[in-house]
């Protein structure tokens, strides 16, 4: 059974950083998407961005390209999200998860970590 488990999380000042990272397990995750959603209080989950584990192709939400990079390490079964230059609207819990290869909005995810709290004040 795949486990996804989100960390990082934190209260951060608008203009910092966090990086958050979803440690993986139960399987290889060599032929899936994987991603990044948001949601907060009050609103949908909403994409925020994907990589394709086998060629590490990228997709991105276009409220956070240019200030968040999204990452994996194969060998330690890792995906990261390098988040910078933070606002007060990025405050969302994150929530990691698996979709089918090649799609990278992960219109249909089939796995979901239990999320990290990003809050960013202003």
């Amino acid at each position: 059974q795949v486990q996804l488990v989100e960390s990082g999380g934190g209260l951060v000042q608008a203009g910092g950083s966090l990086r958050l990272s979803c440690a993986t397990s139960g399987r290889t995750f060599t032929f899936k998407t994987m991603g990044w959603f948001r949601q907060a209080p009050g609103a949908e989950r909403d994409f925020v961005a994907a990589v394709r584990w086998s060629v590490g192709s990228t997709n991105y939400a276009d409220s956070v390209k240019g200030r968040f990079t999204i990452s994996r390490d194969n060998a330690g079964n890792t995906m990261y999200l390098e988040m910078n230059n933070l606002k007060p609207e990025d405050t969302a819990v994150y929530y990691c998860a698996t979709g089918p290869p090649g799609d990278l909005l992960l219109r249909r995810p089939d796995s979901w970590g239990r999320g990290t709290q990003v809050t960013v004040s202003s």
